[in-house]
């Protein structure tokens, strides 16, 4: 095998160098350093932010407003089995218009997209208004504990916020550009244990099923309609994922039942408006229960305005697209940078092959990506009636 022909395409070379490093969460195998070692010479104040075996960077340009930044992850899931593969997963490879590698999608390309497109604008633009900003973690695709959101706790106690910040999730569907995420939906998860009383199942009056009793409740939650969602957002979803109950013997009534399920939610509401609709049902129905409550992540929602207004006009001067608007999927980093930015979206690569065996992305996508990115900071900061 060879080495792919990057000449003249220094984001699909970036791109190479990133996926060759190793860094399956939450190993950041130098990628954070390579990227620092890039954007010094830019005049960028680089800070680590590490904690709990996870690697962050606060990269900053400038101190004047409006602060744009990207963000992102240098980590990535699990290769599964090599074998599988067309090629090394961590030996990047271009083949049939394709570079192929972990992570090539989700999300080193964008990456490399970020470093390119700050290094032409500088280059432009040395005496640009606002400043720029990184922040990037090796934990995103993990548990996410000590990655973004311990740059953001730090950030806040700072009194630092921020004023625009794209995220590089692989947002496309078919095509680069079809497609920015303005917001996501919350997840709020439930450990559900109604408690009954266990007996011989030829003497049910001696003993309390708590399937028999729990299943009203559940027939009821899963029917309830809990809102229409709004412009943005589709309804809220309620789904159940587990249901486990006795000892496996066919003659024994349960002494407890258990259930998972989880919240998919709507800007429309809050965690605790949810939890407290769930307990008036559970409580209707007379049932003896614990529930044990996860919010996995709250929701965020970026209405047009100046940040997707930019973004729109970034994609369609590259590409001649109009991108869709959309807020499906699961959760992603922006619900923690939403805390201390207004204006949160995320845009990047199609995401076919996100987490897949032969993960990829379209070569001829890699060098617009990065010209997105740029034409995105210089509808921010260089236009007068954005900056």
């Amino acid at each position: 095998m060879t080495a792919p022909q990057t000449t003249g395409n220094p984001t699909l070379a970036l791109a190479c160098e990133l996926i060759a490093r190793p860094s399956v969460t939450p190993e950041d195998a130098g990628c954070l350093e390579l990227i620092a070692t890039r954007l010094a010479p830019l005049g960028f104040v680089c800070e680590r932010i590490d904690g709990g075996g996870v690697a962050n960077l606060w990269a900053r340009r400038g101190t004047a407003r409006p602060l744009v930044v990207f963000a992102g992850h240098t980590d990535v899931v699990p290769t599964g089995p090599v074998e599988s593969w067309h090629s090394d997963p961590f030996t990047p490879d271009v083949r049939d218009g394709l570079l192929y590698g972990r992570g090539a999608a989700d999300m080193k390309s964008s990456l490399a997209g970020f470093v390119t497109a700050i290094e032409a604008f500088v280059a432009a633009h040395p005496d640009h208004p606002g400043s720029i900003a990184l922040l990037l973690t090796s934990d995103e695709e993990g548990d996410a504990t000590h990655g973004t959101t311990l740059v953001v706790n730090t950030l806040k106690a700072r009194g630092e916020t921020l004023d625009y910040c794209i995220v590089g999730e692989p947002t496309s569907v078919d095509t680069l550009g079809d497609m920015i995420k303005n917001g996501r939906r919350g997840s709020l998860s439930g450990k559900l244990t109604v408690k009954g009383v266990q007996g011989h199942i030829a003497y049910p009056h001696l003993a309390k099923n708590p399937i028999h009793l729990a299943a009203p409740a559940l027939a009821e939650l899963a029917a309830v309609k809990w809102d229409e969602g709004n412009e943005y957002f589709p309804p809220t979803s309620w789904q159940m994922s587990n249901i486990k109950a006795g000892t496996g013997a066919t003659n024994v009534i349960p002494g407890t039942l258990e259930v998972l399920f989880n919240f998919r939610f709507a800007t429309v509401h809050t965690a605790d408006e949810l939890k407290a609709r769930v307990h008036a049902i559970l409580d209707d129905h007379g049932l003896d229960y614990d529930l044990a409550w996860t919010l996995g992540g709250k929701p965020f929602l970026t209405p047009r305005g100046t940040l997707v207004a930019a973004m729109e006009a970034a994609v369609g001067d590259t590409l001649g697209l109009k991108p869709e608007l959309s807020t499906t999927g699961g959760t992603s980093d922006g619900r923690f940078i939403a805390e201390i930015c207004p204006q949160v979206a995320e845009f990047g690569p199609v995401n076919a092959t996100i987490h897949k065996l032969n993960e990829c992305i379209a070569v001829d996508a890699v060098a617009p990506l990065s010209d997105i990115y740029r034409r995105i900071l210089e509808n921010l900061l260089t236009r007068s009636e954005t900056a």
